[in-house]
């Protein structure tokens, strides 16, 4: 039965499994076949990582909005605002009537899928890439980037050949599904590596770098280091010069906060550097400077508010943790912070509980949100530590929060992506 509303369509997306017992690329694979293959037709950009991939990617985007070229596509997880925004053009979300279009058109092919057995069972991710990849297609995009959902591999957006793939971090996230060493999740992620294609690294460390670097070397593709062939100093004020083979670029300035912002705009320079020569489009300065400094993502370290500063991140493993605490560390300068947090039960809780308890001059306070893994009420007794509060009621709370903060306190909400979006829509309602 053809869907009619948006509701219906997202009902029926949702509906799939979220991932499939049967890992691999067989079914998204049979489901391009049966749309003719729309992403072979279609100049990308490809990258992976276990965090800054989102950033990076809406550096990338807006560089090259700057640059000239009309239609500048992207692929990102999760949503923040509108279940559009993950497959955008020009920033803007997929429009509604599309996504029913789309559905309408998706449903039957599933269904004749479902019914081999070999290919039964497409997951609600590889419906989407699929849909994302026919949309770019059939609006004649210039370029679309495209962000790794889960490690790189067996990832659905891994049908691809792009003209540059790029791994941002390894960090362990995820380890039930990527391993549990670094070096096995690098493993993964540097399964987007293609023959021949250049691969740009960012901020990785030696043991994860290694696997990156024996995966290049045996696709015979270049691999563009940071720090080797592409550098930064890091300046006063958040900016940054930077440097490669052929670029001297002094003082740019970026639109998102935190000092790691930083690595991963200098990486999305590095990129667009390299797509630019690949299919032979210009790149100016200009473009660089002006794209950067208008890069928009939300949820990652985005002030909401001001008086108090009321902040808003979504680091949902170890590793974003660590990188948002450094850059708060910079804001705090001793005031007190008030630090709303959830996330859901398949990440390292405990860990990132100690690290938030850990702040100085710091207030933490736990809680839970709609969705179906999040930390429950039932839960708090196992995290519970000294000082630590335990509220079921975020919204209530936070506006109680901003109410008794001083002018100059912080207020940081962070944890899920999927909590951030809540929170965001709701802050952006009532502030």
């Amino acid at each position: 039965m053809a869907v009619v509303t948006i509701d219906e369509a997202l009902d029926w997306i949702h509906s799939r499994l979220k991932f499939n017992i049967r890992p691999g690329l067989s079914r998204v694979s049979a489901l391009l076949d049966l749309l003719d293959h729309p992403e072979q037709h279609l100049s990308m950009i490809h990258v992976a990582g276990t965090n800054g991939k989102g950033s990076t990617v809406a550096f990338v985007r807006s560089i090259f909005m700057k640059a000239g070229l009309k239609k500048v596509a992207s692929y990102t997880s999760p949503f923040i605002e509108t279940f559009g925004e993950r497959m955008a053009i020009n920033t803007q979300p997929m429009p509604d009537d599309k996504i029913i279009e789309y559905v309408n058109l998706l449903q039957p092919l599933v269904a004749q899928l479902d019914a081999d057995e070999k290919l039964t069972g497409i997951t609600e991710f590889e419906i989407i890439t699929a849909m994302g990849f026919k949309y770019f297609y059939d609006e004649k995009v210039d370029l679309a980037v495209i962000e790794v959902g889960l490690g790189g591999l067996m990832d659905s957006t891994n049908v691809i050949q792009p003209e540059v793939c790029a791994i941002t971090t390894i960090g362990l996230d995820h380890v039930d599904i990527l391993g549990k060493t670094y070096e096995a999740i690098a493993a993964q992620k540097a399964g987007i590596i293609k023959e021949g294609i250049p691969v740009v690294s960012g901020n990785i460390g030696p043991e994860a770098l290694a696997v990156i670097q024996k995966t290049a070397q045996e696709h015979h593709s270049q691999l563009f280091e940071f720090k080797k062939a592409y550098k930064i100093e890091v300046l006063k004020d958040e900016c940054f010069n930077f440097t490669n083979d052929h670029l001297n670029l002094i003082r740019i300035e970026k639109s998102l906060l935190g000092f790691h912002q930083i690595e991963n705009a200098a990486m999305a320079i590095e990129i667009a550097d390299l797509y630019a020569q690949r299919v032979g489009i210009p790149l100016t300065e200009v473009a660089i400077r002006e794209g950067l400094a208008s890069a928009y993502w939300p949820a990652r370290m985005e002030q909401i508010a001001e008086s108090p500063l009321t902040l808003l991140d979504g680091a949902h493993n170890v590793h974003a943790m660590k990188r948002m605490l450094e850059n708060l560390k910079k804001e705090q300068s001793g005031k007190k912070i008030t630090i709303l947090f959830s996330a859901i039960t398949t990440k390292d809780i405990r860990h990132m509980i100690e690290m938030l308890n850990s702040v100085e001059n710091g207030q933490l306070i736990l809680t839970t949100f709609d969705h179906p893994k999040a930390l429950s009420l039932n839960d708090f007794a196992e995290y519970a530590a000294d000082g630590v509060q335990y509220v079921g009621d975020w919204r209530k709370e936070i506006l109680d929060i901003r109410r008794k903060c001083q002018v100059d306190d912080i207020f940081l909400i962070t944890g899920s992506l999927y909590f951030s979006s809540q929170v965001r829509e709701f802050l952006l309602k009532n502030l």
